[in-house]
């Protein structure tokens, strides 16, 4: 199986993308690129690879430790950006810092218990569309198409969505559906909801 570790955004969060995608998609340039489907939108945590089935219990478990003791956090979709001339992205702003701890503490798990991957690096993003292999390219078609991805790029970055709680970690399958790829939630393990004790110190609340 073709695992990975992410947070999936509410229905509202993805509307207002949807919305701000829509104008962005009829520019120059966007009809070359494969866009990605709304329904498979998520913040990728930790990529995980193929994974065999008997190996998915003992996985479990191991991101179920990894997950317990991180907290719910605030975010919001915002703004846009690329790789290269690859890649087309929206951004993600509010605590950040949290999802950071949370994707390295699962990649690290993901790791110990799979073998030991690359070094962790993380940029939280959710991915909108891709472009063509860039290989066998000419040098010219390359820099139109980062000129057609920045036009995309400046377009959206404007956009600014409405803050939403970060509260649950998926693992999810991706399988081949068409060319395209299909995600599926396998797991998932909730974020905890802190509360202050009586002497101020953060518990675990009886929601989490």
């Amino acid at each position: 199986m073709r695992l990975f570790v992410a947070v999936l955004p509410p229905v509202e969060a993805v509307q207002e993308l949807v919305d701000a995608v829509a104008p962005v998609r009829e520019l120059p340039g966007a009809d070359r690129l494969r866009w990605t489907g709304v329904e498979g939108w998520h913040l990728t945590l930790a990529f995980l690879g193929e994974v065999p089935a008997e190996r998915l219990p003992e996985l479990e478990a191991a991101l179920a430790e990894a997950v317990e003791g991180h907290g719910a956090h605030r975010l919001r979709l915002s703004g846009a950006g690329r790789f290269g001339d690859k890649v087309l992205w929206a951004g993600v702003e509010g605590e950040t810092w949290a999802l950071r701890r949370l994707a390295e503490a699962v990649t690290g798990a993901a790791a110990a218990l799979l073998g030991e991957g690359d070094a962790f690096r993380f940029h939280p993003h959710l991915t909108l569309a891709r472009a063509g292999s860039a290989h066998g390219r000419r040098r010219a078609a390359r820099r139109h198409a980062v000129g057609e991805l920045e036009g995309l790029e400046a377009a959206l970055a404007p956009f600014r969505g409405v803050a939403w709680e970060a509260a649950e970690v998926h693992l999810m399958k991706s399988e081949p559906d068409g060319g395209f790829a299909h995600y599926e939630s396998v797991r998932g393990w909730p974020l905890a909801h802190w509360t202050r004790g009586a002497g101020g110190a953060s518990e675990p609340s009886a929601t989490a």
